[in-house]
C-alpha cells in the first residue's frame, strides 16, 4: 500500500509538456534528420585505386582481344608489304603525354588514367598474375600464349586457377529431357445420339463399354468396340456433370446440376441410393480405389465425402472459396486432391480432413485435374498453362513448354505417358508427359447442324487399355481417337526446341 502511495505521488511530481500533436511529428522529424542525413549533401571521396582497378577490368574484359593490333597505317603498309613479296616493317612508338599537356589539351582525368595504365601495361612484365580477373580466363590464356594458365589470389595468401562462371554453373534448359518419340493420333468414330452436351465419360473396369452424360439429363450406355448403343438411363432432372464407375462392386455413379448424386446397380439398371447434402450443383465426382468412398464436388465450393454404403457424409472438405470442378482421389496421401474456380489446388488428409496444401501457382481457374497412373505426380490445367506437380507434398516441377492459349476443360494420360488436353475452343493437344513437349495440336469439327461455337471439349478418357481416347463435346458427340499405326519416326519427326527460359509461374 505504501508502495502504491510513493508511485502515486511520483507521478504527480513529474511535469508533462503539453505540445501538439504536429509539434512531435517536427521534433522527431528533426532528430531523424540530424541523426541520419546530416550530411546527405557532401559528396564522397573519390577513390583513385578503386577507379583504376575499374577502369583495367573493363579494359582487359572488351578490348583483350584487340589490344596488340597495330595502327591502321602500318597494317596497311603490312599488307602492300605482303602484296609485293617484301619482309613487312612493324615499327612504332608510344607516346604518353604529361598530366601538364593533358591539361594544357583540355583532357580528363579519366584519359589520363586510361594513358598511364596503357603505359604501365608496356612497362611491367608479369602483372597477369597480379590484376583482377572478371571474366574470359580460358580466352585469356590462349591469347598471352597458352604457357600459363590465370592465378587469382585466394585469402590463404596463395593463388588458384581462374574458372569461368559459365564453366561452373548447371544450365537447366541444356538438361532438359528429350521428348519420347510417340505416334500420332487420329479420329476414328464419331458417335451421336445424345440430344445436348455431352458434359461427362466414363470407361468400364472391364472394357467392355463406357457411359456418357449428357445435357438431355440422361445417361447413356455405348459398347466400346462397335459403338453402339446399348442401354439409357434417365432419372436426373437436370445436366449429368460427373460419372464414375467402381471397379470393385456393380455400381456406377451420377451428379448433376439437380444437386443429386445417385448410385446405380448396373445388375438391375436402377437407382438403389440418394446422397442428399450439396446446396447446388454438383461438377465432379470421383472414387475412392481402396475404400468405400465418394468424393464429390460442386457450386457450393465444398467437397463432401460419402460413405458408399451408408450414404453417411462422413467429412466436408471446406476451404475453397469456389467452385470445385474437379476432383482426384488415390489410396496413398494425399488421398483426395481438388481444383477449383478459386485458382487453387488442395491436398487433403483424408484422416484428419484437412487440406495439407494449398498451392497457388495458376492465376485462372483450375478446370482439369490428371493423376499418372504410375508416377507419383498429376498435372492442373487452367487456362494459362498446364502445370506438374510432385507429390505428396505438392512440389513443382515444371510448366508444360508450350501454351494452349484456351480453356482447358479436361485432362486424361495413359501409361504410355500421352496426355491429352481438351479446350473450349474444340482443341485437342497431345502432350509427351516427361518433357512437357506437345507432339500433336488436333482441332475438333463440328457436326452438321452444329454451330461453329459448339466445337467444345467438356470431358475425355482413356480406356483401360490406353490406346483409345474418348472425348465428350458440345457438338452432341462422342468422338474416339486411336494411334497411327502407320506412322514412324521417319514420317512423323519429334518437333523439340529446348527451352531457353525456365519460369516457376
Amino acid at each position: 500500500m505504501a508502495s502504491a502511495q510513493f508511485a502515486e505521488t511520483q507521478l504527480e511530481e513529474l511535469p508533462v509538456e503539453k505540445r501538439s500533436v504536429k509539434a512531435l511529428q517536427l521534433q522527431q522529424l528533426k532528430r531523424s534528420f540530424d541523426l541520419f542525413a546530416g550530411n546527405h549533401e557532401s559528396k564522397p571521396d573519390v577513390d583513385t585505386g578503386s577507379q583504376e582497378a575499374k577502369l583495367r577490368c573493363k579494359i582487359r574484359d572488351e578490348y583483350e582481344s584487340v589490344k596488340d593490333m597495330p595502327p591502321p597505317e602500318q597494317a596497311a603498309a603490312k599488307r602492300a608489304a605482303v602484296a609485293n613479296g617484301a619482309a613487312p616493317s612493324l615499327g612504332g612508338a608510344t607516346e604518353v603525354t604529361t598530366a601538364a599537356e593533358d591539361t594544357a589539351a583540355g583532357r580528363s582525368s579519366t584519359a589520363r588514367m586510361l594513358d598511364n595504365i596503357a603505359a604501365e601495361r608496356a612497362s611491367v612484365s608479369g602483372g597477369d598474375q597480379q590484376q583482377l580477373v572478371v571474366h574470359g580466363g580460358a580466352m585469356n590464356g590462349v591469347a598471352n600464349g597458352g604457357s600459363k594458365a590465370l592465378l587469382l589470389p585466394t585469402a590463404a595468401g596463395g593463388n588458384k586457377e581462374y574458372t569461368p562462371s559459365a564453366a561452373v554453373a548447371r544450365r537447366l534448359p541444356s538438361k532438359w529431357p528429350r521428348p519420347v518419340w510417340h505416334p500420332p493420333w487420329k479420329l476414328f468414330r464419331v458417335i451421336s445420339g445424345h440430344l445436348g452436351w455431352v458434359r461427362s465419360v466414363a470407361v468400364d473396369p472391364g472394357n467392355e463399354w463406357f457411359a456418357t452424360g449428357s445435357a438431355d439429363r440422361t445417361i447413356k450406355i455405348w459398347d466400346l468396340a462397335s459403338g453402339q448403343l446399348k442401354l439409357t438411363l434417365t432419372g436426373h432432372i437436370e445436366q449429368v456433370t460427373g460419372l464414375a464407375v467402381s471397379d470393385r462392386h456393380p455400381y456406377m455413379f451420377s451428379a448433376g446440376l439437380d444437386k443429386m448424386v445417385k448410385c446405380w446397380d448396373l445388375e438391375y439398371n436402377k437407382v438403389i441410393r440418394h446422397y442428399h447434402g450439396h446446396l447446388s450443383g454438383v461438377y465432379s465426382l470421383a472414387l475412392h480405389p481402396n475404400l468405400d468412398l465418394l468424393m464429390t464436388g460442386g457450386r457450393d465450393s465444398v467437397c463432401r465425402v460419402w460413405d458408399m454404403r451408408s450414404k453417411v457424409q462422413a467429412h466436408v472438405l471446406s476451404g475453397h472459396d469456389d467452385t470445385v470442378c474437379s476432383i482426384l482421389s488415390q489410396a496413398s496421401d494425399p488421398q483426395v486432391v481438388t481444383g477449383s474456380h478459386d485458382k487453387t489446388v488442395k491436398l487433403w488428409d483424408l484422416r484428419k480432413g484437412k487440406a495439407m496444401a494449398t498451392l497457388t501457382y495458376h492465376k485462372k481457374s483450375v478446370r482439369g485435374l490428371a493423376l499418372h497412373p504410375t508416377e507419383y505426380c498429376f498435372a492442373s490445367a487452367s487456362a494459362e498453362n498446364i502445370k506438374k506437380f510432385r507429390l505428396p507434398r505438392g512440389e513443382f516441377l515444371h510448366n508444360m513448354l508450350q501454351n494452349q492459349k484456351s480453356i482447358v476443360n479436361t485432362m486424361a494420360v495413359n501409361e504410355d505417358g500421352v496426355l491429352a488436353s481438351g479446350a473450349d475452343n474444340g482443341s485437342l493437344w497431345l502432350w509427351d508427359w516427361k518433357s512437357g513437349n506437345c507432339f500433336q495440336q488436333h482441332a475438333t469439327q463440328v457436326q452438321p447442324g452444329s454451330l461453329e461455337s459448339e466445337a467444345g471439349i467438356f470431358a475425355m478418357t482413356f480406356d483401360k487399355s490406353g490406346g483409345r481416347l474418348i472425348c465428350a463435346e458440345a457438338d452432341k458427340t462422342i468422338k474416339m481417337y486411336k494411334e497411327d499405326e502407320q506412322a514412324t519416326p521417319e514420317t512423323h519427326p519429334v518437333s523439340f526446341r529446348p527451352p531457353k527460359d525456365i519460369r516457376r509461374f
